[in-house]
C-alpha cells in the first residue's frame, strides 16, 4: 500500500512538474509576444511623433509664407507705381460700357487664377497624401521584414 502511495505521489509530482514547466513556456511566450507588440506600439508612436513635428513645422512653414503673402499684398496695395500703372489703364476709358467690360474681364482672370491656384492646392495635397501612403507601407514592410530577420535569427 505504502508504494502505491509513493508511486501515486511521485506521478503527482512529475504531473505538477510538466505543468509548471509547460505553463513557464507559455509565459515565456506570452512575454516574447508582448516585447514584439511594445516595440512595434514604440515604433508606430515614433512615427506619429515624427508626423506631429513634421505637421507643425508645415503649418509654420505655411503661416510664414501667408505672411509673406500679406505683406506682398499690402505693398502691391500701396505701390504708387503699381496705382498709375491702373490709373493710366483705365483713363482711355469713356463709358460705362467699357468700363463694365473692362470689370468682367478682371472678374473673369480672378476667377481663372483662383481656380488655378485651387487646382495647384489639390493637387499639392494629393501629393502629399500619396507620399504619405507610400511612406506609411514602406515603414509597415521594413517593420514586416524586421519581425522576419527576428523570426529566423530565433529559429537559428
Amino acid at each position: 500500500m505504502s508504494q502505491e502511495l509513493t508511486q501515486q505521489w511521485l506521478t503527482e509530482v512529475q504531473a505538477l512538474k510538466q505543468q509548471v514547466a509547460h505553463l513557464q513556456q507559455e509565459r515565456d511566450a506570452a512575454w516574447e509576444s508582448s516585447e514584439k507588440w511594445r516595440k512595434l506600439y514604440n515604433t508606430e508612436a515614433e512615427q506619429r511623433r515624427t508626423d506631429a513635428q513634421l505637421s507643425k513645422q508645415t503649418i509654420a512653414s505655411l503661416q510664414t509664407q501667408i505672411q509673406r503673402l500679406q505683406g506682398i499684398e499690402a505693398t502691391l496695395l500701396n505701390d504708387g507705381a503699381a496705382t498709375a500703372a491702373i490709373q493710366q489703364e483705365i483713363a482711355p476709358i469713356k463709358s460705362m460700357e467699357e468700363l463694365k467690360a473692362k470689370l468682367v474681364a478682371a472678374i473673369k482672370e480672378r476667377d481663372r487664377l483662383q481656380q488655378a491656384l485651387k487646382n495647384e492646392q489639390d493637387e499639392h495635397a494629393q501629393t502629399r497624401k500619396s507620399l504619405t501612403t507610400a511612406l506609411g507601407d514602406a515603414i509597415d514592410s521594413l517593420t514586416r521584414q524586421r519581425e522576419q530577420i527576428g523570426e529566423q535569427v530565433e529559429k537559428i
